[in-house]
């Protein structure tokens, strides 16, 4: 194999890899996923580390939670408002 083969060879691998990493990094929108978020929700308490977590992990999904009738009175409320500041999320402009 000539020098040239091989360089391009590894470029196309290294594309490839990249490719998939960035595939691996886009975030689901899964409003299930906040389930360990649901009692800090639903009673204002401190949100457990395990809800920060994922939390943190979905914070490009809310503004459609927002926008999402059977979500809104979750992620609009005072209660949603007070966990995503103790778990150091800020709230979107949507």
């Amino acid at each position: 194999m000539t020098k040239g083969c091989s360089f391009l060879a590894v470029m196309l691998v290294m594309v490839l890899v990249c490719n998939q990493m960035g595939a691996s990094e886009a975030v689901t929108c899964n409003p299930s996923q906040l389930s360990p978020c649901l009692g800090a929700l639903r009673s204002g308490s401190a949100p457990s580390q395990d809800c920060c977590a994922r939390l943190k992990g979905q914070q490009s999904c809310l503004c459609g939670y927002m926008k999402d009738p059977n979500m809104k009175q979750y992620v609009n409320s005072p209660n949603a408002r007070k966990v995503v500041g103790q778990c150091g999320v800020s709230v979107p402009n949507c």
